[in-house]
């Protein structure tokens, strides 16, 4: 029970923290803005990555990503939602990449997922193969669930975003997001390749 109470507190301590660094950087303290860049750079790198595997897309975007948040920034009415805030400013930038792709015919279908580390630690070559099949199969089982399915369960399980978190991020109820969730997760669990995806690990 003291353990759990720690957590909450940790948490509570992490947003007060946050908060503070943002309500910085809309004043316009300059170097507050870049540490919060830098707090939330790969973060959110592998957010658009999964959702474009590609290492080039996702650079970029998530640049553009960066520069609509400093823009945008002084239009936060609440700095301890700023996560859910700067992911839906991800999940926008990326529904725009991906929709300007098919009014200009170039989206084709990836039979391969890019390696990509952007922390910059070494993987070996076994790694590498491994991670790749692992998002192979990962977006192959997913192409079962509806848009709104396949984003929830990619936020809670793969971006390992709170249901509260998911809720602010997509503007929806919680219970909403449970119900998607659900269904994502029966589909899922349906799947044949299931028990094989199970036995690896994300990258």
């Amino acid at each position: 029970m003291q353990g759990g109470d720690g957590d909450q507190g940790l948490v509570a301590e992490q947003i007060h923290t946050l908060s503070n660094l943002v309500e910085s950087a809309r004043s316009g303290e300059r170097k507050s803005l870049e540490e919060l860049a830098a707090l939330f750079y790969e973060e959110i790198f592998r957010v658009v990555y999964y959702r474009t595997g590609s290492r080039m897309d996702a650079e970029d975007l998530t640049q553009e990503i960066f520069v609509e948040m400093s823009a945008s920034l002084n239009r936060l009415r609440d700095p301890a939602s700023f996560k859910p805030w700067l992911y839906r400013i991800a999940l926008n930038r990326v529904r725009d990449f991906h929709r300007k792709k098919r009014l200009q015919s170039l989206l084709r279908a990836r039979t391969t997922i890019e390696d990509i580390e952007p922390s910059g630690n070494p993987h070996s070559p076994l790694d590498s193969v491994i991670a790749k099949e692992f998002w192979y199969q990962f977006h192959h089982l997913t192409r079962t669930m509806s848009r709104k399915e396949r984003e929830v369960f990619t936020l809670r399980y793969v971006d390992q975003l709170q249901l509260k978190q998911i809720a602010e991020t997509l503007r929806n109820s919680e219970s909403t997001v449970k119900t998607h969730l659900y269904r994502a997760l029966k589909k899922f669990k349906k799947a044949s390749g299931f028990r094989t995806l199970l036995k690896g690990s994300l990258p």
